[in-house]
């Protein structure tokens, strides 16, 4: 481990310790800094650096391929976008279309008459197959809210474990003991995914990943039993990441 590695991870561990000791409820390994969390827009809304929705700024090691992938684009569309070619290479700072271009409505749309009733907010929408299972096997641990921070899913002792959702790696290592071998993605500004107890990683950090890619394989947890820990966190907070999975 490289001399900068131990420093990102004794300051990732030592930040879980000063929050356990102030009495914090929960605390998640994927809490990093921006120092070790590259920047990742979504087609969805736009960054506080003002990119706007749809849009992304290349950052260090992209490649028009691998920012194709990791929003769930075809290469030669979000190339057709730009004005590029398949081999045209992308520079860091460099923004581009990632998410096909929108039409204005060209029929007028007549404005709703005011109304001084107070209309109650709605539910919120489904959540339910946003995130694809990164491993098929039985639940062996459920989520429960306020002591578990995802769920254990069973499995095949090295059995590929894919991603979720396309999105980038902001973690990948050991540094962690509870969680053994670690991978967390970050989807989007308010979506992130935890993948504990692999035997392998075969994914490194800043890496885009596409849904559905293999990005380690099933190890076993401290009683030997082949399994994998998924987490998932929105706007930080753990949630039942059977409520995200299709079933």
């Amino acid at each position: 481990m490289t001399v900068k590695r131990q420093y990102i991870v004794t300051q990732v561990l030592m930040s879980l310790a000063v929050a356990s000791m102030l009495g914090a409820c929960a605390t998640y390994p994927w809490e990093t800094t921006s120092a070790t969390a590259p920047t990742y827009r979504t087609a969805g809304g736009a960054a506080a650096s003002g990119v706007p929705a749809g849009f992304y700024r290349v950052n260090p090691g992209d490649t028009l391929q691998s920012i194709a992938g990791a929003y769930g684009q075809r290469a030669q569309d979000v190339a057709a976008w730009n004005g590029l070619t398949l081999s045209s290479p992308v520079a860091p700072g460099q923004v581009l279309r990632v998410a096909p271009p929108t039409y204005a409505q060209t029929t007028p749309v007549p404005a709703p008459a005011p109304s001084t009733t107070p209309v109650p907010p709605g539910p919120a929408a489904p959540v339910q197959g946003v995130l694809a299972w990164p491993l098929r096997g039985p639940i062996l641990k459920p989520f429960v809210p306020g002591k578990s921070k995802g769920i254990v899913i069973g499995g095949r002792p090295g059995e590929p474990v894919k991603a979720a959702a396309a999105g980038r790696v902001v973690y990948a290592g050991t540094g962690i003991e509870a969680y053994g071998p670690l991978v967390i993605i970050k989807h989007d500004d308010t979506l992130i995914t935890a993948y504990g107890q692999n035997s392998r990683l075969l994914v490194q950090e800043g890496e885009a990943v596409a849904q559905g890619q293999a990005i380690g394989e099933v190890g076993a947890d401290n009683t030997g039993v082949p399994s994998i820990q998924f987490e998932v966190r929105k706007d930080g907070k753990p949630v039942d990441p059977v409520a995200w999975l299709p079933h």
